[in-house]
Order: structure tokens, then sequence, then C-alpha cells
């Protein structure tokens, strides 16, 4: 026995290029794209130490859900990549190793992680109704700072070895986010079902066999 697994939404909306290079080419295009909207969102920020306020938690659980596990964790990794080199991703045109080892960089990582998780999830359908989509997304929220929490708590800000603490992790990285997360875990729970009813009335949604998802990266 094994999970049904249909594809994402983008499966659905994209069509696949002339033979396996052409889906491969797709499957670039999509993953580069949605690391241009990680990055995007990531714009979108409200200066708060030593954690910003930023779009990209919304961006990275719309990621995963719009294309599925492999290419949402690429896409994110990717992001991490390109934003460690020095490119001027992360929030408020950051980039560079030291934002890694500072204090947000348990967060990119979990970024990763998340957006595999809510993708593997929506591939087997939980995306089509809201309320299955809520608890992945909520999913998806834990993974995010079960990395970024133990990493911020370990970040000494001084560099001299004295960790940030546990309780001062959960003050700043944790408590003021999560009405803000909350309002981005509605938007994201609301906006892929209602993509999935779209395409059921234009036929484009109905399920194919459930023998494994289209070629490609995946």
């Amino acid at each position: 026995m094994h999970a049904v697994r249909y594809g994402t939404i983008v499966d659905r909306v994209v069509p696949r290029g002339q033979g396996r290079s052409g889906t491969l080419v797709r499957d670039i295009i999509l993953v580069l794209a949605g690391t241009g909207l990680v990055s995007l969102l990531a714009q979108v920020s409200i200066p708060w130490h030593p954690v910003p306020f930023t779009g990209q938690t919304l961006a990275v659980l719309l990621v995963g859900g719009i294309l599925g596990a492999l290419r949402g964790a690429l896409a994110l990794a990717v992001y991490f990549a390109i934003g460690a080199l020095g490119a001027p991703v992360f929030s408020d045109q950051s980039g560079g190793w030291d934002i890694i080892t500072g204090a947000t960089g348990g967060y990119i990582i979990g970024f990763i992680l998340a957006a595999a998780l809510v993708g593997w999830l929506c591939e087997r359908g939980a995306d089509r109704r809201v309320v299955p989509m809520i608890g992945v997304l909520l999913l998806g929220n834990v993974i995010i700072y079960a990395i970024g929490v133990p990493w911020l708590a370990n970040w000494s800000p001084a560099g001299d070895g004295v960790a940030f603490g546990w309780g001062q992790a959960y003050e700043f990285g944790v408590q003021p986010f999560i009405l803000g997360d909350l309002i981005k875990l509605a938007i994201a729970a609301a906006l892929l079902p209602a993509g999935w009813a779209l395409l059921q009335r234009s036929g484009a949604g109905r399920d194919r066999e459930p023998d494994g998802p289209p070629a490609g990266l995946l």
C-alpha cells in the first residue's frame, strides 16, 4: 500500500514540455520562480530585532503547496544557497554567510524542510479542502520554529559564546509572530483550495489516474 499521489495545482496549470527535457526545463523554471517569490516577499518586512517580520513564511508555504515536495524544497535550497553566497535575497536585501550563522539562520534552514513537508502532503490531496490545508500549514510552521527557535536560543549576539537563551528566543522569536503567522496561514489555506475549486469548474481539476506524479523533477 502507498499513498495516492495526484501532483499539485501547478501540474494542472502549467503544461509539461515536449519530452523529458522539456519537462525538466519547465520544472527548473518553476523552481526558480519559487525562489523568486520567496526572495520578493522577504523584502516585505517590518524591522524587529533580532528576527524581522517578513512575508517569507507565506511564500514558503505557498511554494511548497504549489510546487510539491521536491520542487518546493529545491526552490528553498536555491534561496538558501544564493543568499549564503551573498545575493541580497534575505530580508532588507541582505545576504551572506553571516546571515546563516546569525539569529535567523535556523528559520531559513527550516524553510526547506517545511516546503518539503507541505508539498508532500499537498501532492496527496491535502490542498483540496480548507480544513486539511490548515493542518498541513500548521505542521509547516511547527517545522520552521522547531529549527529556528533552538538556533536562535543558541545564537551568541556578541560573538562571545554567551547564548541568547530560550526565554529570549521565545520572547523575540516566537511570541510576536503568532498572530501574523495565523493570518498568513489563513491566506495560504484559502488560496490553494480556491485554486482547485476554480480548476474543477473549468474541468482541469479532474483527477488523473493515481499512478504517480507527472514526469519531470518528481
